[in-house]
């Protein structure tokens, strides 16, 4: 399913490269936020993918498994790795420990006999024994030189290797060999809680040993893997990476023939389903209506099919559906049908769309990632923590996360942590350090910072000495010259009024507006003008007074925040593409959210493309709306996201991937004693404090956990929405019997 997010674990590739957001800030009273122990609530939504025996999974076939686009590298640390490069070469290629159901690391046999800490002091010492059976696919051992060259080519000290990362691996001060190459003897400079996430993937020594093979080799081919599957084509034109077995595999055997992943764009995978070019991919709720309506109607009654997927569907059956799907009814949908002869030919059209989707079934989990409230503190308004804490104390977490999952049959309960999501260990909601939702304390947060209603209509210039306000108080008069210089002021309001709505309306059209500022009698900037009635008999409030006076502001334009005379008004960013709708819906909840408190939001839709690169990663924004990927390391992949930024010489700001630009040193701190501590409880407790003061910072506010979407042939079995957990690939497969081989114009 499309979505605005950031790979935080495309394999972790960007744990140091610019990507996420906290500043200094004053730490509410902690105690009693949390308590020891994990959160009982603490449940994860299991995975769905059918899972079958490998005995009940026929041999052979192809699977065609939908992705965005062909990546533009295999090199997973690399910048622009993707999500596809993830999913590519984790068929490929070695993973140490892949995450588990419950996202925590486990050993995997098919590459190591153990992995252990072997020694503490005076340095951790960490010893490999690898799989004797483990060998590339050009025959060679899977050994110690690999290591070697990975460390060299990831420690950050070879500028010649274009790295998007290098943590972990700098602290690595040396790799020996112990009794052979199937035995790596690690030791480390300093102490590292997560060594379990690196060599993770592995890549051979010819990819990793020169800077040549690492930037430019390893982008569009990997002649040499250890994977249940190899690599046989990557064909951009096509847009198709085909993977077939490893004669050379020695875990148990791929089920598949081949494997082909196939560039759909996300808006057309509903097309993809129904002519039978993909049989796996992600897809948004939309197309999941779609494929549970096929469902429904086959056959008529809901019953089975009579032959095959889809074959039973009937005429009335196909109306009705259609009918459903277009947000009619029966009655007028016959009405249509038979006044126009191209609704006869629309419903043709989606039965037999129908009649291929209901081969289809919808398989749906929690992603590992969560969608956060980003508030930029830089500058502006939010650069002081008050505001933002009152932001957060507005929203009503429960409504927003009810609004994308309740219609899709997920649980819907907030995350409450930024670190870990509900089933890691260590998960503990931490929200108890902002606080629950009180817009009373959000007001009052916010009146402590100055924003106070009507304060957009006090000017610091009406306390200066002389000013009308003083000598109105003193009984003064202004003069003639002056009254006639006040009533021209007041008609060139009236139409700057007049433009001000015309401006208001044209920027709706091109997707900018302001929210909280357009209700009738106000303005834009939030402050208050001369209009045409306020000087007419008859008119509203006002009408009698002098000519020049102004009249009173309306409600509305009372109730808006401001301070010294300006609006409390918020740039609000929000990607426009079709796969965004969810984060629309959300960010429409917000706004009003915040309007009902007098904050005005001034909400901007650009394209997706865009969206991330030209507005997040720049700081163009004060509100936005985007996902972090979890992880099984958080005392690493956590620290740059959540990190202090720096200023650099050139007086720029390094913000690594803390987007929002909030951050503490004691924050960094605790991310520092935690990725340094061996004891896993002890570190998961440090994690769990900083966690309490990025939720007091208010920089990031996890709002929901992603729902998991993805449609897959009801023939197919231990593939679909995989949760924390990372594919077997080797045991996906068709229950019966499909065509082998790699299909031909795109089908199977």
């Amino acid at each position: 399913m499309s979505h605005v997010g950031v790979p935080r674990g495309t394999a972790r590739k960007r744990r140091s490269v610019a990507l996420l957001a906290t500043g200094v800030l004053t730490i509410p009273v902690l105690a009693g936020c949390t308590s020891d122990g994990e959160d009982p609530t603490s449940v994860a939504v299991p995975q769905d993918i059918a899972p079958a025996s490998r005995d009940r999974v026929a041999d052979g076939s192809t699977l065609n498994w939908a992705i965005d686009a062909v990546p533009s590298t295999l090199n997973a640390f690399q910048a622009d790795a993707d999500g596809a490069t993830t999913r590519i070469t984790g068929a490929l290629l070695p993973s140490l420990f892949p995450m588990d159901a419950k996202g925590e690391p486990r050993l995997n046999p098919d590459y190591l006999e153990s992995a252990k800490v072997i020694e503490r002091e005076p340095k951790q010492v960490v010893l490999y024994k690898l799989n004797q059976q483990a060998v590339w696919s050009d025959g060679r051992e899977i050994g110690a030189p690999d290591f070697v060259a990975q460390w060299r080519a990831l420690s950050g000290k070879d500028s010649a290797f274009w790295t998007a990362r290098n943590a972990g691996y700098e602290r690595i001060e040396k790799i020996e060999r112990g009794k052979d190459d199937l035995q790596v003897r690690v030791t480390f400079s300093k102490p590292y809680a997560d060594w379990r996430s690196l060599f993770s993937p592995l890549y051979p020594k010819e990819v990793t040993g020169s800077p040549g093979t690492f930037n430019d080799g390893a982008r569009t081919t990997l002649r040499n893997t250890a994977g249940p599957f190899r690599l046989r084509s990557v064909n951009k034109p096509k847009g198709t990476v085909v993977l077939d077995r490893n004669p050379r595999w020695w875990g148990d055997e791929a089920r598949l023939d081949s494997l082909v992943f196939r560039a759909v764009e996300p808006g057309k995978r509903t097309d993809a389903l129904a002519e039978g070019t993909v049989d796996v991919a992600d897809i948004d709720p939309a197309t999941a209506n779609s494929i549970a309506l096929a469902a429904r109607y086959r056959g008529g009654n809901g019953g089975p099919p009579a032959h095959g997927p889809g074959a039973g569907i009937t005429p009335a059956a196909a109306l009705r559906s259609w009918a459903l799907a277009h947000g009619s009814d029966e009655e007028a949908a016959e009405t249509a049908r038979a006044a126009r002869e191209e609704t006869r030919e629309a419903v043709a059209v989606y039965a037999a769309e129908q009649k291929s989707l209901s081969g289809f079934a919808v398989r749906k989990s929690l992603e590992p990632s969560y969608t956060q409230l980003a508030l930029n503190g830089e500058s502006g308004p939010l650069s002081d923590d008050r505001v933002r804490r009152a932001i957060a104390r507005t929203l009503d977490r429960q409504e927003l996360a009810d609004a994308v999952l309740k219609p899709l049959g997920l649980p819907a309960k907030p995350p409450g942590s930024h670190l870990a999501l509900a089933g890691q260990p260590g998960y503990k909601d931490g929200s108890g350090a902002l606080g629950e939702r009180d817009t009373k304390e959000a007001q009052a947060l916010l009146a402590d910072a100055g924003w106070t209603p009507g304060g957009a209509l006090r000017s610091t210039r009406d306390t200066k000495a002389g000013s009308e306000a003083e000598k109105k108080d003193e009984g003064e008069k202004p003069a003639a010259g002056e009254k006639d210089e006040k009533a021209g002021k007041a008609g060139k309001k009236d139409e700057k009024a007049e433009d001000t709505e015309k401006d208001d309306k044209a920027s709706r059209e091109e997707g900018e507006y302001t929210v909280g500022d357009d209700k009738p009698g106000s303005r834009s900037s939030g402050g208050s003008g001369v209009t045409a009635q306020d000087k007419q008999p008859g008119g509203v409030a006002g009408a009698y007074a002098p000519v020049g006076t102004a009249a009173p502001a309306p409600a509305a334009v009372k109730s808006r925040l401001g301070k010294d005379g300006k609006p409390l008004s918020l740039r609000f960013v929000l990607p426009s593409g079709p796969g965004s709708q969810s984060l629309r819906t959300v960010g429409e909840k917000i706004v009003a959210m915040l309007d009902s408190i007098g904050i005005s939001t001034q909400v901007t839709k650009v394209a997706d493309d865009s969206y991330f690169k030209d507005h997040i990663a720049s700081g163009d924004y004060d509100l936005a709306l985007y996902s972090w990927p979890a992880t099984a390391y958080p005392a690493t992949d956590g620290r740059p996201i959540f990190a202090k930024p720096e200023p650099a010489t050139d007086g720029s700001l390094l913000v690594a991937q803390n987007y929002t630009r909030v951050g503490s040193d004691h924050i960094d701190q605790l991310f520092d004693r935690a990725v340094a501590e061996l004891d896993a409880d002890a570190s998961r407790d440090l994690l769990k404090q900083a966690d309490a003061r990025i939720w007091a910072a208010a920089g990031s506010i996890p709002l929901y956990q992603r729902p998991q979407l993805v449609a897959v042939d009801k023939k197919l079995a231990n593939i679909g929405a995989f949760g924390f957990a990372a594919p077997r690939y080797q045991d996906i497969g068709f229950t019966a019997r499909q065509a082998a081989g790699p299909p031909a114009n795109g089908k199977k």
